[in-house]
């Protein structure tokens, strides 16, 4: 019996390849797939589990059984009603580089191995550089996205200004900052007092003034303030942070200013877009994901760092074993730039559809999804029964139906099911708010009246049911108990625990004292702790001025202990003294977010003082 072959003759090649291309071009063009289709994990190990063959399938079957079982499955992001997360919306000329780029197996790391790729992809990172006002001396890598990028800025800024991780470094970023921030931080050893977490305005950009008042704290407490994320367009809303007020700050302190611009980056190659972006040419590195606004299909991130020779500097490592590929003059490596070693081709993707399409479509592309999203912001305004949360920012609409956030959540849910269109939802200053982030070049003022008409005229769902009401006192509640003396007593935050919730909770509090005139929280401090007064009072201030004065019963420290991502919160944001004798529970941070997560009635207490308290620092 012969022995099974890898190989393909060219007929069989070609039959394969025409097979997958009519697959994908009949799936792309079907206006009937919907936007999203969930199942469950039974259904799917039950259409796709199994042992491997051993024998080979006729690939025309493996087809089929591809397109009954695993493509309806999933999300459709070209759909024109896509409007969740952040849609990738692709190009056709991309996807052949992605094809191409896969089937020729191109090494991108090295320069004898790969110069034409290689040109290839320092020409698409000469573009970007021009689109974004970039010196000619900035080095740039294209990485798998902008969790990649963001992680290599933060590397790439320590191995610059720092050299080996030490207790004393501080990195900035704002609540908006998206989440791959924390990671990166967390990954590179980041404790989580060395991350602070900054308090967006009412606006939800990051006010310079902030960030100077946080640096400068820190300089007194002999920190080492290293690194400043500033949104480029935020995930949540699209805002941009105020670039040139946050640049002039870190040039002031020699702090890394990295801009994270991911979603929003793109949008410089329109008018619009270069003004909200103002001031991006200061920062140090700049995070870019091309396969968002720029329509590639996913995998396509990209980092520029202003000072080449830094990224170089950060990440080059030559082993024996690489030495052959060592670079000659004006040759680049660039597994020598970032995390990987062995790396595909990125960048023919960008390169061929930029060619292919050019660039005015790209730009017309961008700013028809402004005006879309422009469009969205005026119709939610004349609907009477839609509330607007947040304006159009660079593609993104923020707003809710006049109804609470249980309902809302439902018609969500809703649409989803409906396969017609697809949204997400966030929390803007606590509350819930539909998110509509309108980035497809397949959308059209159609789609997103559909959308918004939809929310505006569905059925209200039923409210959601009520639990019954329990004790309003841990007295009344563990009356049989053994706890403590401050369980006895009458504290509103811990009326509905059950008795083992009240067990560990006495397992793990602590409690403190302090006398008139004690201060127990300064601002910018970080440690994290929360505190339950039992008696006493205390004075909440803020550069001398009362925000508010705390009795028995109330609570602060909430800001700072709330989990803001990957172990990382909030400094402490204002100061607190006692003003009567007092005595606290204290919960430690990850206490306090067990107790959360177990018992809603203190989740929603907790979040709810959040969410006002924050909205006055």
């Amino acid at each position: 019996m012969p022995r099974p072959e890898l190989g393909l003759t060219p007929e069989q090649m070609r039959a394969m390849g025409y097979a997958a291309v009519d697959l994908l071009v009949d799936r792309l063009s079907d206006p009937s797939i919907p936007a999203l289709r969930r199942t469950t994990p039974a259904e799917m190990a039950e259409r796709v589990s199994g042992p491997p063959p051993e024998d080979p399938t006729e690939f025309t079957d493996v087809l089929a059984r591809l397109e009954a079982d695993v493509l309806p499955y999933m999300n459709r992001a070209d759909h024109p009603r896509f409007f969740a997360f952040i849609p990738s919306c692709q190009t056709w000329p991309g996807a052949l580089g992605d094809f191409m780029a896969s089937a020729l197996n191109v090494y991108a790391g090295s320069w004898m191995e790969a110069a034409g790729p290689s040109q290839v992809e320092l020409t698409v990172l000469d573009w970007c550089k021009s689109w974004l006002g970039y010196p000619d001396a900035a080095a740039g890598i294209l990485l798998s996205g902008g969790s990649a990028a963001n992680m290599t800025a933060l590397a790439c800024a320590r191995e610059t200004l720092l050299g080996p991780m030490n207790d004393r470094v501080v990195a900035y970023v704002s609540d908006q900052a998206h989440s791959s921030l924390a990671r990166a931080a967390r990954l590179l050893g980041f404790r989580p007092d060395q991350l602070r977490v900054l308090p967006a305005g009412a606006d939800l950009r990051l006010d310079p003034a902030t960030l100077a008042d946080a640096i400068t704290a820190d300089l007194a407490a002999d920190r080492l303030p290293l690194f400043v994320s500033a949104s480029g367009g935020a995930t949540n809303t699209g805002t941009v942070d105020p670039l040139e007020g946050i640049a002039a700050v870190c040039r002031e302190h020699g702090v890394w200013l990295h801009v994270d611009a991911a979603y929003g980056g793109f949008a410089a190659l329109t008018e619009r877009g270069r003004e909200a972006l103002r001031g991006i040419e200061h920062a140090d590195s700049i995070a870019l994901d091309p396969h968002k606004w720029l329509y590639q299909p996913i995998e396509c991130g990209a980092l520029l760092v202003r000072n080449g020779e830094q990224l170089r500097r950060a990440f080059e490592i030559v082993p024996d074993y690489l030495r052959d590929a060592e670079v000659a003059d004006g040759e680049v490596n660039f597994s020598d730039l970032g995390l990987q070693l062995t790396r595909g081709w990125r960048a023919l993707k960008l390169w061929l559809s930029i060619h292919t399409l050019g660039l005015d479509a790209f730009r017309a592309a961008i700013d028809s999804a402004l005006d879309l999203a422009a469009l969205a912001e005026r119709r939610i305004r004349e609907t009477p029964e839609l509330e607007l949360l947040s304006p159009a920012r660079l593609g993104i609409v923020c707003f809710r139906r006049r109804l609470d956030d249980a309902r809302n959540a439902a018609l969500v849910a809703e649409l989803e099911a409906t396969g017609e269109a697809f949204v997400s939802s966030t929390r803007l200053h606590g509350e819930y708010a539909i998110r509509l982030c309108v980035l497809n070049h397949t959308s059209t003022a159609a789609d997103v009246e559909w959308v918004l008409d939809w929310f505006a005229r569905a059925a209200v769902p039923a409210p959601a049911r009520q639990c019954p009401r329990r004790a309003e006192s841990l007295s009344d509640v563990h009356a049989l108990g053994p706890f403590p003396p401050w369980e006895r007593r009458e504290l509103a935050l811990f009326a509905h625990l059950s008795n083992d919730q009240a067990e560990r909770l006495s397992g793990h509090a602590r409690e403190r004292t302090a006398v008139p005139g004690e201060i127990v929280v300064r601002r910018h401090q970080l440690e994290r702790d929360f505190y339950v007064i039992v008696e006493g009072a205390v004075r909440v201030a803020l550069d001398g001025q009362t925000l508010r004065e705390l009795a028995r019963g109330d609570f602060f420290g909430e800001l700072a202990a709330l989990d803001w991502g990957a172990g990382f919160g909030y400094a402490r944001s204002a100061d607190v003294a006692a003003t009567a004798p007092l005595r606290l529970v204290v919960l430690p941070p990850r206490e306090l977010r067990w107790l959360m997560r177990s018992a809603p009635s203190v989740a929603q207490r907790i979040e709810t003082a959040a969410r006002e308290r924050l909205s006055r620092v």
